[in-house]
């Protein structure tokens, strides 16, 4: 039987054990599989390749053990096993059924005129190229460093003249790979206006007409979660796996507060790169965070726990006391704060509560099983149909939502700061700026970025704003009783 194409799986935890332990298996009788699997770095979450004739090739999945990509965050190692089973897929059905080992250049030259150039092909821009280029590039370095292969099939072109070739010495790392496009838009960054926002909000998620009115029509019974998920996404600047990956612990609540912001803690553990810093929460958001849980997710909880679904859940992590963030794993003496609990685990997080099990988790689906990022990912791709069905021309992902924060957020703090050294002295200025920063390093803190250099892509928004401004006030036509035709008759 083949398949055609290589595919991405995942490892779990939630599999059932087998009555009769398979003969290569044996060795593990007896042994603690979970504890194995994580001493061998087969963690909960791992991708793994599964070949057109549904082989394990052992040697190549070893790649998604290294240390480099186990440090990596799990939507990260889930893309470059999409990209290099994309290649692999490639050598398999338009080279001939060419192993990975004997991939050559001619193979990347060829899936490099398939992907970009071939009007047959899927002509990828030059940023998704250069992601695969590097998924694929960091396989093959892999590989060729661990005496798997001679040389990788990606050619390399130096990077710039060093030390170590001063000595004589040639390393992979001295070297890139020369297919990289040169037509990536680096500066071009997509948000939308808040106006814009709402507009794609009400009709895509909430079911909204061009009117701005609720369609009598709509049956959307997750309306306000969806949209409640967005809302906090784009006043938060939350990436969407750190939003999903929320727990009921994470979220801050409003106590007597009425306005301003609430911040909770992002632990490093479902942060992208390990990112952990303060988010900034706003009132009216909150209290539609607090409205859901109170109403729509108690809804599907009482019902998966009246069905028993969460009583079958397989060796979950369980916290005994909601005030008590510390979760046990059944069938095993860990005890872990909720905290440290890393996205593949929280989605089998359990509390107890008076009324019963719930999961820890916050965002929930029908079935009162957490969502996944693949999900929300399909919620955004239905609202968009629902703006095109409805005449509105706003398409938005859920990183657009991220930039959104970005550019709002600089442009009215740099309102905002320079307001304040506009009454200062040139003096009191520079101890302004060194003591409190500037608008833009305090953007990197809210965003999680670790350089100011990723951050200033949004100065570049500013300043295509205020050019779209100034340009505005360029006038249609051209006539002689212009200031400047004046000027030149008169000179």
């Amino acid at each position: 039987m083949i398949n055609n194409v290589w595919t991405v799986q995942t490892t779990t935890e939630d599999l059932a054990r087998p009555s009769a332990l398979p003969p290569f298996d044996a060795e593990l009788a007896g042994v603690d599989r979970d504890a194995w699997l994580r001493r061998v770095g087969l963690e909960p979450g791992t991708p793994f390749l599964i070949s057109p004739t549904f082989e394990y090739d052992v040697t190549l999945n070893d790649f998604f053990r290294s240390p480099g990509m186990r440090a990596k965050a799990e939507t990260t190692q889930a893309g470059y096993a999409r990209d290099l089973a994309g290649f692999l897929t490639f050598l398999w059905s338009a080279r001939g059924r060419t192993a990975w080992r004997d991939a050559v250049e001619e193979d990347h030259l060829a899936y490099l005129a398939w992907r970009r150039r071939d009007p047959a092909g899927p002509m990828v821009a030059g940023a998704t190229w250069d992601r695969e280029v590097a998924a694929v590039d960091a396989f093959y370095r892999w590989a060729v460093r661990h005496g798997h292969m001679v040389t990788g099939p990606v050619p390399q072109v130096a990077r710039r003249p060093g030390l170590g070739r001063a000595l004589g010495r040639r390393t992979l790392d001295e070297h890139r790979p020369a297919t990289y496009a040169h037509d990536t838009v680096r500066e071009r960054v997509e948000w939308l206006p808040p106006a814009s926002y709402r507009s794609w909000r009400d009709a895509g998620l909430r079911g909204y007409g061009a009117d701005g009115l609720p369609r009598s029509d709509f049956r959307g019974r997750w309306a306000a979660r969806n949209a409640t998920f967005a809302d906090l996404m784009v006043r938060t600047g939350l990436r969407l796996s750190e939003q999903a990956s929320l727990t009921v612990f994470d979220l801050p609540r409003r106590g007597t507060q009425t306005s301003g912001h609430r911040r909770f803690w992002l632990p490093a553990a479902i942060a992208k790169g390990g990112s952990a810093r303060w988010v900034y929460v706003p009132m009216s958001v909150l209290a539609d965070v607090e409205a859901l849980a109170r109403w729509d997710r108690s809804a599907v909880v009482a019902e998966a726990r009246a069905a028993g679904r969460y009583a079958r859940w397989r060796r979950p992590w369980v916290v005994t006391d909601p005030a008590v963030p510390v979760a046990r794993r059944v069938g095993a003496g860990e005890r872990v704060k909720v905290e440290h609990l890393r996205p593949a685990e929280r989605r089998l997080l359990l509390v107890e509560t008076a009324d019963g099990l719930e999961p820890g988790m916050f965002w929930l689906g029908e079935s009162g099983r957490p969502l996944t990022v693949s999900a929300w990912k399909e919620t955004f791709s239905t609202a968009n149909a629902r703006c095109a069905a409805a005449g509105i021309d706003l398409r938005c992902h859920p990183h657009m939502l991220r930039h959104t924060f970005a550019a709002v957020t600089l442009e009215l703090l740099q309102r905002g700061h320079i307001a304040a050294l506009a009454e200062q002295r040139p003096e009191q200025r520079e101890h302004y700026t060194r003591v409190f920063g500037d608008p833009l390093d305090w953007v990197r803190r809210l965003l999680g970025h670790r350089s100011v250099t990723t951050t200033q892509i949004y100065l570049h928004m500013l300043a295509q704003l205020e050019m779209e401004t100034r340009l505005a006030l360029v006038p249609d036509g051209w006539d002689l009783a212009d200031p400047l035709d004046r000027a030149v008759e008169t000179r």
